[in-house]
């Protein structure tokens, strides 16, 4: 697999590019993800044309359709911004983006909750960024998130497997040989799917085994929109434990008395939150190895990331 390609707003890199001439560094998404991914830096208020340093931008308005003005002189920057934008997301086309990190409470960039301000100068968190907004709009299914939200090791790890589950379905977009490389994908995929969301796993199945019916466009686009809506959608722990069991059956005619009793323990001790994901995962896949589980050696579910990337840890809350 080829390096992941990551777009990220440029200040979490390091770059003096905010409005009072500094920074917003995230040691974690630079030196740590940073080994694992290419990252495509965006600053969309430099970009556009502000000077370094400016007057601070902020929403107001209707926080559906908020405009985008300087902070103490009132002149409104939205359609400068948004024309901006909709030609940068058509130049981004060109990067094959497997994801998005941007900078939370940016009024160019916020995913969500950014700061509205009404008449009376009151803010509400109720808004998104115009670059931002633009942006998922125009790609909305590549996985994107926040650099706060990623402090969360369920949100991380759900964010990590999304921008890795599309980097491979990526791939095969380009193979010649379409519908064999979907048919692999599909099955080498069906454990994590079904973690995620078992209803779409079955109606991608029904799509793979009717893939012949379609053109190559329709059959990308149903399979990509079924694809990214199941990793849209958590996992929980009932799922994981389903899976887990799921995944245990296989080894109904090897495993010891001794051995299947720890694995139930330790699936158990999992679905009542004493352990985490990782420790079933990893017992599981001593037996894959141990009894040469060929099907199971190809499930993503138990290896969704290279090695290494598994572990990926912030060093701690940001404050």
């Amino acid at each position: 697999m080829q390096q992941i390609r990551i777009g990220i707003s440029t200040c979490l890199l390091g770059e003096n590019v905010r409005y009072n001439g500094g920074h917003s560094l995230d040691r974690f998404l630079r030196d740590t993800l940073g080994k694992y991914v290419k990252y495509v830096p965006v600053c969309p208020e430099v970009e556009c044309g502000f000077g370094i340093p400016r007057e601070a931008l902020r929403l107001t308005g209707d926080p559906k359709k908020p405009r985008l003005v300087t902070s103490n002189t009132g002149v409104d920057h939205t359609d400068r911004m948004e024309t901006w934008a909709r030609n940068r997301v058509r130049e981004l086309e060109k990067e094959n983006l497997c994801g998005f990190i941007f900078k939370s409470d940016s009024p160019s960039s916020g995913m969500e909750r950014v700061k509205v301000y009404d008449h009376d100068g009151v803010p509400r968190k109720s808004g998104v960024g115009v670059f931002a907004r633009i942006f998922m709009e125009h790609f909305p299914l590549t996985p994107a998130e926040e650099d706060g939200r990623l402090y969360d090791p369920i949100l991380r790890e759900d964010f990590i497997d999304r921008i890795y589950t599309y980097r491979r379905y990526s791939e095969i977009v380009e193979d010649k040989k379409l519908i064999g490389s979907l048919v692999d994908f599909h099955a080498r995929n069906k454990l994590l799917l079904m973690a995620h969301s078992p209803k779409h796993l079955k109606q991608m199945g029904y799509l793979v085994a009717h893939s012949a019916e379609l053109s190559k466009s329709e059959l990308i686009g149903q399979y990509e929109k079924l694809l990214m809506g199941a990793m849209a959608l958590k996992p929980s722990t009932a799922k994981h434990t389903n899976v887990l069991h799921h995944v245990m059956g296989y080894f109904k005619k090897n495993l010891a008395t001794d051995e299947k009793q720890e694995l139930v323990e330790v699936i158990d001790e999992y679905r009542r939150g004493f352990i985490p994901l990782i420790v079933p995962v990893t017992l599981l896949n001593h037996y894959v190895r141990k009894y040469d589980q060929p099907y199971l050696k190809e499930q993503t579910y138990l290896n969704p990331r290279p090695l290494g990337a598994a572990a990926l840890q912030p060093p701690c809350p940001r404050r």
